[in-house]
């Protein structure tokens, strides 16, 4: 039987791991759901969804009042696993095709943490989603406050994609995706689109599920391939299919400026 080939990070394989401290004093009062996003365990949002449901214990007693507040030193439960303020960690992955975005598959299928296996000890998680069969830039982190605020239609995070198609695009389509085009749940329009020798390349700011397909299939075409190649201002430069490495330092803050986040120190 082989065994399968364990994924090893891209660049310098001494260059230093960069992680932050969650710099909470002892006594420092922090609200429960906030908290529990900064475990890593799931964004504030759907904290506020364990709380409601009476899945949360804070020293032994179920907690479901919005708005309590906890200190670090408290011990928080969440459906039986006990949490701890983590150092944050950011995972830059190129995911290869036929891996899908979950921490776990019922069915057994390659997911993007059996591409991250080797990256650390934490629980992180995607910063979003790609579908199985787009490739590409796939963020993964367990600072929550981070990836909510990526999601967020709000913060209008850029992504890039390369896209092919079957049959190809014709020269008034591509115009009618930067002019825009209206789909079942709403209009959608590129950012901007060049065309490439093998299809074109389009920038949107929607999270839309399967939006850059949809616009595609609007024109009775199909994506033969679909590759996001930049978010949020990083690229894959210098990280090959199916390999990840860390984020900088200054990419981390940018990110967190982005949203208008703090920045972070760093150990």
């Amino acid at each position: 039987m082989s065994r399968k080939k364990k994924n090893r990070p891209s660049g310098n394989k001494n260059e230093p791991l960069h992680q932050a401290e969650q710099n909470y004093d002892k006594d420092e009062l922090i609200r429960l759901n906030k908290y529990i996003a900064h475990c890593g365990f799931t964004s504030r949002r759907k904290a506020d969804d364990y709380i409601a449901a009476g899945k949360v214990k804070v020293n032994g007693e179920v907690v479901t009042q919005m708005g309590v507040k906890v200190r670090r030193t408290d011990e928080v439960v969440v459906e039986g696993q006990t949490l701890s303020l983590e150092k944050f960690v950011y995972i830059l992955l190129n995911k290869p095709k036929d891996t899908i975005t979950t921490t776990d598959d019922p069915r057994g299928r390659d997911t993007v943490m059996d591409k991250i296996e080797d990256a650390t000890g934490k629980r992180v998680y995607p910063v979003g989603r790609l579908d199985r069969h787009t490739m590409g830039l796939l963020l993964l982190t367990n600072d929550g406050d981070l990836a909510n605020r990526l999601m967020h239609p709000s913060y209008q995070v850029r992504k890039t994609y390369e896209v092919e198609t079957l049959p190809g695009l014709k020269d008034d389509q591509i115009q009618q995706l930067a002019e825009g085009i209206e789909l079942e749940d709403g209009p959608a329009k590129a950012h901007k689109i060049s065309r490439t020798p093998d299809g074109f390349v389009m920038s949107i700011f929607e999270g839309r599920n399967r939006l850059v397909r949809r616009m595609v299939e609007y024109f009775d075409s199909e994506v033969t391939k679909l590759k996001r190649v930049e978010y949020a201002g990083l690229t894959l430069k210098d990280v090959k299919m199916s390999r990840w490495r860390y984020l900088r330092r200054k990419e981390i803050n940018a990110l967190r400026k982005m949203v208008k986040l703090d920045p972070l120190n760093f150990t």
